[in-house]
């Protein structure tokens, strides 16, 4: 077939099949699918509103083609040369002109109500249940439940997609790229506002059931809410393209009833307060080889090697850091190190991990230094900066 023959062909298709799928939407489930076209209604009123509006406008789209391309061909067909037809010889009609002023108007007025009406529903942020400052790292979520009185649940959400899926060596599992070591957990029927913002670069916060996609900027605290009215697990992932493993950071959200939601927090405060009594306990030097090999293994293998061979980061044995002076390894360990692949790794791990793995580096891999950090250094270290 000729090239340009094709090119037509595919035009000329394509949107007979975007068609077809609109035509099927009732069909899916209500959480976005992979290779999905059309929007989801998802799990929230809003979500729901915004889908319907969509389909409105789509419809009332669909009818202002087929009647404008109709009258385009039908005049095309009827009134062609071979048939004898001579050209009309007005140049203006008014009563065409007021209507192709006045029907869009008309039809702008109809499509502009409910937009505005879910508009203001997307941007009323009042009377929360439930707020959640969200903040994008490369590459990864932070999530802190505000308390009103302080005492705040922090943790960071990790891809748990592992490496032998990513490269080909096994194969891939049913969330692929789609699933994390600590989902964000939200009480059914609540309404959650979310504060979303970045620690380095611009990521977005994109959970489609709960119809909420907003921009985390560093510097910037940006606001969203959902209502979600079923439980279950559902998934998103950052939306900006914010460096080499963007794809790698994924968002996992498992709405639960209030009592397990209440059980689950319970359970973080009170691990978190575990946390906060080891922080005068002083560790042996293989009590902290054995918590470190695990932080090690999550946070450091990926770049710097299992066996600390190096690899994407330095080699951590024999490393001149891992090495050399106590006060470096934490700043780097806690600062990282600018304009490179080196996380800032101190409001990642807490100080009881942080002290466990900087002793894991200077005593693994041959480097046999003998140090034992425990947590209050790592403390003592962040207050004297």
């Amino acid at each position: 077939m000729h090239l340009r023959a094709k090119r037509l062909y595919k035009l000329a298709l394509s949107p007979v099949l975007l068609l077809l799928s609109f035509l099927s939407t009732g069909a899916w489930a209500e959480e976005a699918q992979r290779w999905q076209m059309n929007m989801s209604p998802g799990v929230t009123e809003v979500g729901a509103e915004i889908y319907g509006l969509h389909m409105i406008v789509f419809w009332i789209c669909v009818v202002i083609g087929i009647v404008t391309f109709g009258a385009m061909f039908y005049s095309v067909f009827a009134h062609r040369k071979s048939k004898g037809v001579k050209p009309a010889t007005f140049h203006e009609s008014t009563a065409i002109e007021i209507a192709w002023t006045v029907v869009p108007f008309i039809i702008l007025i109809v499509m502009a109500f409910p937009a505005t009406t879910t508009l203001l529903k997307v941007y009323d942020f009042e009377d929360s249940d439930l707020d959640i400052l969200v903040t994008g790292y490369q590459w990864k979520w932070k999530y802190e439940y505000i308390d009103e009185a302080g005492d705040n649940v922090v943790f960071f959400s990790n891809l748990r997609t592992g490496k032998t899926e990513i490269y080909n060596e096994d194969d891939k599992g049913e969330h692929y790229l789609l699933e994390v070591d600590e989902p964000l957990v939200l009480p059914v029927n609540k309404k959650v506002r979310f504060l979303v913002t970045a620690n380095d670069v611009i990521h977005a916060w994109w959970v489609p059931a709960l119809a909420v996609k907003k921009d985390a900027i560093p510097g910037f605290i940006n606001e969203a809410w959902s209502r979600p009215l079923e439980t279950g697990v559902y998934r998103g992932q950052c939306a900006e393209l914010c460096g080499r493993d963007h794809g790698y950071m994924p968002i996992v959200v498992n709405v639960v009833e209030e009592d397990e939601y209440n059980a689950w927090l319970a359970d973080k405060k009170s691990k978190a307060a575990e946390i906060k009594a080891l922080m005068d306990k002083q560790f042996t030097l293989d009590e902290q080889m054995a918590a470190g090999k695990p932080v090690y293994d999550q946070y450091c293998a990926a770049c710097h090697g299992l066996n600390g061979e190096g690899g994407v980061g330095k080699a951590i044995a024999g490393s001149p850091i891992a090495t050399g002076e106590m006060a470096k390894h934490l700043d780097v360990s806690i600062n990282g190190v600018p304009g490179s692949a080196m996380q800032a790794f101190g409001a990642q791990l807490n100080d009881v991990d942080m002290a466990a793995v900087v002793t894991y580096q200077r005593n693994a891999f041959g480097n046999n230094m003998g140090d034992i950090v425990q947590p209050i250094d790592v403390y003592n270290f962040k207050q004297g900066q």
